[in-house]
């Protein structure tokens, strides 16, 4: 990815700081705001567990949530101070910056490409299951061929999610 392309194009927007230890984006909240890494370093956690730590200038976070209008999928922590760019209308910032739209496509395939590459390395480690194990194939061919609008939440029994 062409983080210094992303870095430039950024460089318009409010910047703005945080301490070691602040949260920058939190797992399941959705503040409608994309942010590019300026300087700085944090960390990646999802579900209280680390899952990487970024310190590349011009690392976007908040894409999927801005794409897909849903709520954040992990929780972004500055390691130490830490400065963003960032963009309170997302997806009017990636229209009218089509080359950044362009990196951050690329940046959602790559990670498609490394989630299905495991799940087939899973898929041929548990082929001989008949348990849950078993069922990753049915996984990852619902993950590379999914074409259909978004899911809702609710199930046959509780259409409406609010419904206990």
């Amino acid at each position: 990815m062409q983080l210094e392309l992303i870095l430039e194009h950024s460089r318009s927007l409010p910047r703005r700081r945080f301490a070691a230890g602040d949260v920058v984006l939190r797992e399941g909240a959705a503040d409608g705001l994309l942010f590019v890494l300026d300087e700085g370093a944090v960390e990646i956690v999802k579900r209280d567990i680390q899952i990487s730590t970024i310190s590349e200038p011009g690392s976007v976070f908040g894409e999927m949530s801005a794409l897909l209008g849903v709520p954040h999928t992990s929780t972004v922590r500055a390691l130490g101070d830490a400065t963003f760019y960032v963009a309170d209308d997302p997806m009017g910032f990636l229209q009218t910056r089509p080359a950044i739209a362009l990196e951050v496509a690329k940046l959602l395939s790559r990670r498609l490409q490394l989630v299905t590459d495991y799940l087939a390395d899973v898929k041929e480690q548990f082929s001989d299951r008949s348990d849950h194990l078993g069922m990753v194939d049915e996984v990852l061919d619902a993950l590379v061929h999914h074409q259909d609008p978004p899911s809702e939440a609710g199930s046959d029994r509780h259409p409406d999610p609010t419904v206990d």
